[in-house]
């Protein structure tokens, strides 16, 4: 176990015995590196994107749910922001001003979180301004390949749905804009995480807890979404619908 493994265990303990009813000395058991002769495994790399009138709780909750998630796996977890127009300071929906040090990359991205934001504000910034413009969608449709996770939430769905990612494919997105995802194509599914293999999405706003909680969950094991919970005093909550690919 490496230093910065062991710091991060250390104050992480007490709440993953607490999330998964099992002892201290147990827990610990669970945090152990991998058998000799085996190599560490490679990070788990999360990137979300920003624009501006992005809504912040869509971008906060996922980002501290995997950044939260690096205490009680093995595994490290990499989480940043990222922006298509490089670095910068974003405007948030409410006036929140985020420093984003990350350009576009998203071929060193495991998953990549898109956020909503603007939707009921079409002429100002947010989803529909960045549709408008089209850099954003044609950067997410370019991004796909495999190993990649697109995961959407809220209206930022809306952005996967311009970028053709959602046609024909199970989703969800804010109730207010589940009729313009189906026209676009998405199969509604009503659920308030949809996991789709390499596509996963959500429903509106606090949804995104939800969405990353999913994803720790599938990515690094029952165990890191459980110590997250308990750390975060939230239970994920609502539907999951998954295809099983």
């Amino acid at each position: 176990m490496n230093r910065r493994t062991l710091l991060r265990t250390a104050t992480a303990l007490g709440a993953a015995g607490l999330a998964t009813g099992v002892p201290a000395a147990a827990s610990a058991a669970t945090t152990a590196p991998a058998p000799s002769g085996s190599g560490p495994r490679r990070p788990l790399r999360v990137q979300v994107v920003l624009f501006q009138g992005v809504e912040e709780l869509d971008l906060v909750a996922p980002y501290e749910v995997f950044s939260a998630s690096d205490h009680f796996t093995d595994r490290d977890v990499e989480v940043r922001y990222v922006s298509l127009d490089g670095p910068r300071t974003v405007t948030a929906a409410y006036g929140t001003k985020v420093r984003v040090d990350h350009g576009w990359a998203p071929q060193e991205a495991d998953v990549l979180v898109v956020p909503g934001g603007g939707y009921a504000r079409p002429e100002g910034p947010g989803v529909w301004a960045e549709i408008r413009r089209g850099a954003l969608p044609r950067a997410l449709a370019e991004a796909r390949r495999p190993g990649l996770t697109l995961a959407g939430l809220c209206t930022g769905v809306l952005l996967l749905s311009a970028a053709g990612v959602t046609r024909g494919r199970p989703c969800t997105t804010h109730h207010k804009a589940r009729t313009d995802l189906e026209k676009q194509g998405g199969v509604l599914k009503k659920a308030r995480v949809v996991d789709d293999g390499d596509l996963v999405t959500a429903g509106g706003v606090t949804s995104g807890l939800d969405l990353a909680l999913r994803l720790v969950r599938r990515e690094l094991g029952v165990d890191a979404a459980l110590g997250v919970e308990t750390v975060l005093e939230y239970e994920a909550r609502g539907t999951v619908w998954t295809s099983g690919r």
